[in-house]
């Protein structure tokens, strides 16, 4: 076999969508599985709809998800003079043709073709006509002359044998009259020019893909193998839309997911190896081929990915974390030194509580906000003035404590409550609210440990008559 080339050809006209992602991914996991290449080509000869801001987008979402690309990336803006020699060639060879039809006899042609029910939206008027018979003033497109007998044959990989009758196919345009390639014409050079092998790709670009076939044998080149993915659905199982809440990669960070979780979670939409839920990338690259791909749509499962960002955030350094961490908690400049440590200590404790990174500040917060703590509604009501004149016998207790350690700091607490004829949750409450600003938190031992003796007496100061 041939070394397997792939590539991720998004058009720059907004964010890298989610479906897009999980194409990026199917194609950079069989480049790897197979040792071969993953390449990257930005689509962008639709000059009115293609931003640099678009672009910049992609290349970080790629980035951010750990899909590193192979060679240059190629912008297809940038070959149109090669896309243009590719149907000049073809007009030489007799198989591509100059049409002179004017905008309103195609007008009147699609309409007649659509009023018809047929498929095949151009005559071929034009086909083999004498272009000396042109009318003045009209520039010719370039018509590919597409085989009109028998029929287009894909052998997909992801969907089987698929075929469509030639009748049904017209002879698409390669250049415009301005001399500009389209679409079809510019994939099909590219494809050949980066050596790809697979094309890899959602099955909206099926019906594309007899055309581009077309076109591959017009010119004698070998085909790529063709592998069209269903597309992702929501949960309701319609079509993913802006209704369906987050569609493009950035959101997901923003919102708090890990690239590895992600990566994990698009995995498994559409593919799947056994009954395997976490699978590490190292697993994926050595499991992944599209035999195992199914030919039903996905859907996006909001649950499920949380669960999984959860197990991944679980698994995830403390140091890593903190710095995950940063952009999602205020006044993150601040956060050094000592806060810094004291929030590396808490990540244990805290990160098997949360699903994603804002969970996981907002849980954290309280370990790193300044003094005197704001006090939530509940954990106000737990420091009446009969709670708060208990907290300043306990604080007596703690400041003659010679060891600040788990199991010293639940001695001190246990005894004083024995004393005062109380049970421990009256005194651990309210506690927890001078400690934390809450009525919920980890151990409220633990808290005291990562909080440090210094910082913990000072908070409880706070809240003493």
């Amino acid at each position: 076999m041939a070394k397997v080339v792939t590539r991720f050809a998004p058009s720059p006209t907004g964010y890298l969508h989610i479906g897009g992602a999980r194409t990026a991914l199917f194609n950079w996991l069989f480049a790897r599985h197979h040792g071969g290449q993953f390449r990257l080509r930005i689509e962008d000869t639709d000059r009115k709809r293609s931003t640099p801001e678009a672009i910049a987008a992609i290349l970080d979402g790629l980035r951010w998800l750990g899909l590193n690309h192979d060679d240059d990336v190629v912008y297809q803006f940038a070959r149109r003079q090669r896309h243009a020699e590719v149907a000049k060639q073809l007009l030489e060879a007799g198989k591509a043709y100059p049409c002179y039809c004017s905008p309103e006899e195609l007008q009147n042609m699609r309409a007649k073709a659509r009023a018809e029910g047929r498929a095949k939206l151009y005559d071929g008027r034009w086909r083999d006509r004498d272009p000396a018979e042109a009318p003045a003033g009209i520039a010719p497109v370039i018509r590919l002359k597409a085989p009109q007998e028998g029929e287009t044959v894909i052998e997909d990989l992801v969907q089987g044998r698929v075929t469509v009758a030639n009748k049904q196919l017209d002879d698409m345009v390669m250049l415009r009259a301005d001399g500009t390639p389209t679409y079809m014409l510019s994939v099909v050079a590219d494809d050949r020019d980066m050596g790809v092998t697979h094309v890899i790709r959602g099955d909206d670009h099926l019906t594309n893909a007899f055309r581009q076939t077309q076109l591959f044998m017009a010119m004698d080149w070998d085909l790529p193998k063709f592998a069209h993915i269903p597309l992702i659905h929501g949960p309701d199982g319609a079509k993913l839309s802006k209704r369906h809440g987050a569609l493009g990669i950035d959101a997901y960070r923003d919102m708090g997911y890990l690239p590895e979780a992600l990566r994990n979670y698009l995995l498994r939409l559409g593919w799947s190896h056994g009954d395997e839920e976490i699978i590490s990338d190292s697993q994926a690259v050595e499991w992944f081929d599209l035999d195992a791909v199914g030919r039903s749509p996905a859907r996006l499962d909001f649950a499920k990915m949380e669960n999984l960002n959860g197990h991944y955030i679980r698994g995830a350094e403390d140091t890593r974390l903190v710095d995950l961490l940063l952009p999602y908690l205020p006044d993150s400049t601040q956060i050094t030194g000592a806060r810094r440590e004291r929030l590396t200590r808490a990540m244990a404790g805290l990160k098997s509580r949360a699903k994603t990174l804002k969970d996981l500040a907002q849980q954290a917060s309280f370990y790193i906000a300044a003094r005197p703590l704001p006090l939530t509604p509940k954990a106000e009501k737990l420091l009446s003035g009969e709670a708060r004149a208990r907290l300043a016998g306990l604080l007596l207790r703690l400041h003659g404590l010679a060891a600040w350690d788990e199991a010293k700091l639940e001695e001190a607490v246990r005894n004083f409550a024995e004393d005062e004829g109380l049970k421990l949750g009256a005194v651990a409450q309210p506690l927890r609210a001078a400690l934390t600003g809450s009525h919920t938190s980890p151990g409220i031992f633990e808290v005291m440990l990562i909080l440090g003796q210094e910082e913990a007496l000072e908070r409880i100061s706070d809240c003493v008559p």
